[in-house]
C-alpha cells in the first residue's frame, strides 16, 4: 500500500513538474536567452578590455621606441592620445613620458593632461595620489602656494602614503622661497606622522637639524 501511495506521489511530482515546463516553455526559453545574452555580452566586453590594453601596450612601447629629437611632436601627439584613453596603466605612463622628456612646453596643456587622468580615468587610490603628487611636483617651480596646497589639499588630509612627500614638498617649496617660518611648520607636521617614508624623515631631520637648530 505505502509502495503504490509512493509511486504516485512521484508520478504526481512529474507530471506537475513537466506541466510547469510545458505552461512556462515560452517564459523558460526567454529567461535562458537573456542569461545567455548577458554571458556572451559580459564575456566579449572582457575580451575587448584586454584588447584594448594589448594595443594600447603596443602603442607605448611603439611609440618610445621610435622616439628621437627628430618626432618629438609626433611622439606628443601620440602620447596624448594615449593619455586620453583612460587607460589606468598606459595612460599615466604616457604622461609620464612626455613630461620626462619635455615633449610639450605649454604648461596649461600638460595640467589639462594631469587633470584628464585625475578625473577621468578609472585608478587605485594611490596611484591617484601619485598623480597628484606629481602634478604638485611639475607645478612647484611656477605656481603659486595657493595652487600647490590646492593639489595637495586631498593627499595632506588623508592618511596616503604619499602625504609625508606631499608635506616635505610643500616645505621645500617654502624653503626655497625663504619663507622659513612657514617652512619650518610643514617640517615639523612631517615628523608627527605615525608612518614616514624613511628617506623623507631622514631629509627633514637633516634640514631642521642643519637650518633650523636654535
Amino acid at each position: 500500500m505505502d509502495e503504490e501511495i509512493t509511486i504516485i506521489d512521484s508520478n504526481t511530482r512529474n507530471e506537475k513538474i513537466k506541466n510547469f515546463f510545458i505552461n512556462n516553455k515560452k517564459n523558460l526559453l526567454i529567461g535562458f536567452s537573456i542569461i545567455l545574452v548577458v554571458v556572451i555580452s559580459y564575456l566579449s566586453i572582457k575580451e575587448l578590455k584586454v584588447q584594448k590594453k594589448i594595443k594600447l601596450a603596443n602603442a607605448f612601447n611603439k611609440t618610445k621606441i621610435n622616439f628621437s629629437t627628430n618626432t618629438k611632436q609626433k611622439t606628443a601627439d601620440q602620447l596624448t592620445q594615449i593619455i586620453n584613453e583612460n587607460d589606468s596603466t598606459y595612460s599615466p605612463l604616457a604622461l609620464y613620458f612626455l613630461i620626462d622628456n619635455n615633449l610639450i612646453d605649454d604648461k596649461n596643456a600638460i595640467n589639462n593632461l594631469f587633470d584628464e587622468l585625475i578625473n577621468k580615468t578609472t585608478l587605485d587610490k594611490e596611484i591617484r595620489n601619485l598623480i597628484l603628487y606629481k602634478k604638485a611636483l611639475f607645478n612647484s617651480s611656477f605656481s603659486t602656494e595657493n595652487v600647490l596646497i590646492k593639489i595637495l589639499n586631498p593627499i595632506i588630509n588623508s592618511e596616503s602614503i604619499w602625504k609625508s612627500h606631499s608635506l616635505y614638498l610643500v616645505a621645500e617649496y617654502f624653503y626655497s622661497n625663504n619663507e622659513k617660518n612657514k617652512s619650518k611648520e610643514f617640517y615639523k607636521k612631517i615628523l608627527e606622522l605615525p608612518n614616514i617614508n624613511l628617506d623623507i624623515k631622514k631629509k627633514t631631520q637633516k634640514r631642521l637639524n642643519r637650518d633650523f637648530s636654535e
